[in-house]
């Protein structure tokens, strides 16, 4: 496999739902989607680094709630499929201020922020996937939490 890298990235997510949709995130050009946020710096809460991602990639003050699950996602990426693994945390996300009518404007010129109704979750290319079929579990029962993973090995348990 080309482009091998040995390091495990740690990712905060978000899951903001207003109105009845949900924010998700692409980079432009890109088919699937995934949830806002992005990477835990060193000495930094995941609460935190998924608070100051939102800020840096959308101008707006969050606040990052309930831990809902985490989802190990392995994946390759471009041309040379550099094989990419990661953890991601995801977390309630609430943005003061934010309208589920427009597409907020991104502060990120790669980025591209729009709603999507839960219903169509399982249509939305979201990545990892797991998330797809998680995500409504995880907002329908307070306190659920679960586990997802795209590792064909991994025995897939959510609660």
């Amino acid at each position: 496999m080309m482009g091998r890298s040995k390091s495990i990235e740690l990712i905060a997510r978000g899951v903001c739902v207003e109105g009845g949709g949900m924010l998700l995130c692409h980079s432009k050009g890109a088919s699937n989607t995934f949830l806002p946020g992005g990477h835990v710096e060193w000495e930094e809460s995941a609460r935190a680094a998924l608070e100051r991602e939102i800020e840096e990639e959308l101008g707006l003050d969050a606040e990052a709630g309930r831990f809902l699950g985490v989802v190990e996602h392995k994946f390759l990426q471009g041309k040379n499929e550099k094989a990419h693994h990661e953890i991601n945390l995801v977390f309630s996300l609430e943005i003061p201020g934010i309208d589920p009518r427009e597409a907020p404007e991104s502060c990120e010129s790669p980025l591209e922020f729009f709603w999507t109704r839960l219903s169509e979750l399982p249509d939305s290319q979201l990545e990892p996937w797991p998330l797809r079929d998680l995500i409504p579990k995880w907002l329908d029962v307070e306190g659920a939490e679960g586990w997802g993973s795209t590792f064909r090995n991994a025995k897939r348990e959510t609660g």
